[in-house]
């Protein structure tokens, strides 16, 4: 199975190409705004050095969130057009378990991103099986969530957020990766079974703008 990933969700554009287990091609480039002119050029040229066109595709694999909403919704859109015009299914993976998955890590895992507002996204992993659904939390909320789900052992904490729960697992190792690994991405998506709809936006809190009165 060919799959192709796009990650706009946090702060890069991504994209990987893999075909079974084997990585044919992956770049990403650090961006914190940009993703809309930069992600189908990106996704071409990943491709071109992958030695494929589009047409050889057989899945694509898109990050859903939490992360930017402007970011997400860019990536989410390409994915699921391009899938759509190759009639292939379009998998969605959420950003903190990609994360997760990013961090090489076996054993616990807790996938933190700095929601900003003094709130984090948590989701917390062991030996690759969700222990929570992905949550927004205040710090207070998300310190308590992660002693109640640690039985011991080696811990890793990944991602931006991850210094902000740090002394809660003194031992853990900390891991601050700014986006996710599309390699990692796309193997999530090539293990999971077709999907039965096109994926939809994760969005774990309202965003801050909000309509003017009349």
């Amino acid at each position: 199975m060919r799959v192709l990933s796009v990650d706009t969700c946090l702060a890069a554009s991504s994209v990987a190409v893999i075909e079974g287990g084997r990585v044919l091609a992956a770049r990403s480039e650090p961006m914190t705004r940009g993703h809309q002119e930069r992600i189908a050029p990106l996704a071409k040229e990943v491709a071109a050095e992958a030695g494929i066109v589009f047409s050889d595709l057989d899945r694509i694999a898109v990050t859903v969130g939490p992360g930017s909403f402007t970011g997400l919704r860019v990536g989410l859109s390409f994915a699921k057009g391009l899938a759509e015009a190759l009639s292939i299914p379009c998998v969605g993976i959420n950003s903190l378990e990609a994360l997760a998955a990013s961090s090489g890590a076996s054993g616990f895992v807790a996938a933190v991103l700095d929601a900003k507002m003094a709130q984090v996204y948590l989701q917390v992993f062991d030996g690759g099986k969700a222990l929570m659904a992905p949550d927004a939390l205040d710090i207070g909320s998300a310190t308590a969530r992660l002693a109640e789900l640690y039985s011991g052992g080696p811990a890793t904490l990944v991602g931006s957020g991850a210094v902000l729960l740090e002394g809660v697992l003194p031992e853990a190792t900390r891991l601050d990766l700014a986006f996710a690994d599309p390699v990692a991405i796309a193997r999530l998506a090539a293990a999971r079974p077709a999907p039965t709809h096109s994926p939809r936006p994760l969005y774990l809190r309202a965003p801050y703008a909000t309509a003017p009165m009349p």
